[in-house]
């Protein structure tokens, strides 16, 4: 493997680390005893690992993408290599999580129920994602066996 190539996995492995980070913030806040739990934290947290996911194949595809939490934009950015974006619109649902649960003044109610929402889609999206790197032959150092 070419050192451009190592640098590239390297990347892709960095930005889906990021996003499991995230996606394990959010599911552990669903189940914390605390009475509401952060809802909007969690929303942010799975809009954060969709993103990411989205981020670490346009790395492996050497698509350049602009700094931006728009997941609408990103996923048309896959689609021009990936058959599944189509199949992950729902994602786009994420996209006010970015802004809206994170500012005073922007912010919306989250309820459980759209959290849970969030979590769903984030996997969806982390599991597409994963699926298509190992079909694309790459197994990435996370995903190795011991």
């Amino acid at each position: 493997m070419s050192a451009p190539e190592a640098d590239i996995l390297h990347k892709v492995g960095q930005w889906l680390a990021y996003a499991d980070e995230d996606l394990r913030l959010g599911r552990h806040g669903l189940t914390m005893t605390i009475a509401p739990p952060p809802y909007r934290l969690i929303a942010y947290h799975a809009q954060q690992c969709a993103e990411k996911c989205l981020k670490a194949y346009l790395v492996l595809r050497h698509v350049d993408f602009p700094y931006t939490h728009n997941l609408a934009h990103l996923l048309d950015l896959c689609s021009a290599s990936a058959e599944w974006a189509e199949d992950l619109r729902e994602v786009e649902e994420l996209t006010p999580f970015a802004i809206t649960t994170r500012y005073p003044g922007e912010d919306e109610e989250v309820t459980r129920e759209e959290a849970v929402r969030a979590i769903d889609i984030a996997e969806r999206v982390r599991g597409t994602v994963q699926k298509a790197i190992r079909e694309a032959g790459i197994i990435l150092p996370s995903e190795a066996t011991p």
